[in-house]
């Protein structure tokens, strides 16, 4: 009886589905044509942002150019960064740090090492955001002539340009 019973109720069920089921795999076929194109969303280009795929940041304060490079230049996540920086004249008391600019992340210090009076270079490693879009924001502070000073740069990290 009881086999009987749920038989009958595929059978009910299959005959009544059966025009739903082939309605959708017709419209599931129309869809998989081969002149259909995908759009991806692209995000526009933040020209506030520096882009080290293209050159060095440069920053002017004080009355000097601050040149500012990454390497690698598509600042990848989770992986060591090395950040040049060169200035056009004599400065003191260099400190560099990183945070994320929309979100916190910590606060990243980047350990640099004086080469000369106008070149430093350190070693930082950030980790990566869920997101798919971080910006790091870097603050620099120095001394000249007995003067503090401070700039901010702005960055993409896993920047694929």
């Amino acid at each position: 009886m009881l086999t009987s019973c749920i038989t009958r109720l595929i059978f009910v069920l299959t005959r009544k589905l059966l025009p739903l089921s082939i309605m959708l795999v017709m419209m599931n076929l129309t869809a998989c044509n081969e002149k259909a194109t995908q759009q991806v969303e692209t995000k526009a280009v933040d020209p506030t942002l520096c882009a080290f795929t293209q050159g060095d940041c440069i920053k002017n304060v004080a009355g000097v150019e601050l040149r500012i490079s990454l390497s690698p230049a598509h600042a990848p996540s989770e992986k060591p960064l090395i950040l040049k920086l060169l200035t056009s004249e004599p400065i003191d008391n260099l400190q560099i740090r990183l945070e994320g600019r929309d979100m916190f992340m910590g606060i990243i210090p980047v350990n640099l090492n004086e080469l000369n009076k106008t070149h430093y270079e350190g070693q930082m490693i950030y980790g990566s955001c869920s997101s798919g879009y971080m910006v790091w924001r870097g603050f620099i502070r120095f001394n000249r002539n007995g003067e503090e000073h401070a700039v901010i740069f702005d960055f993409l990290a896993d920047n694929p340009h």
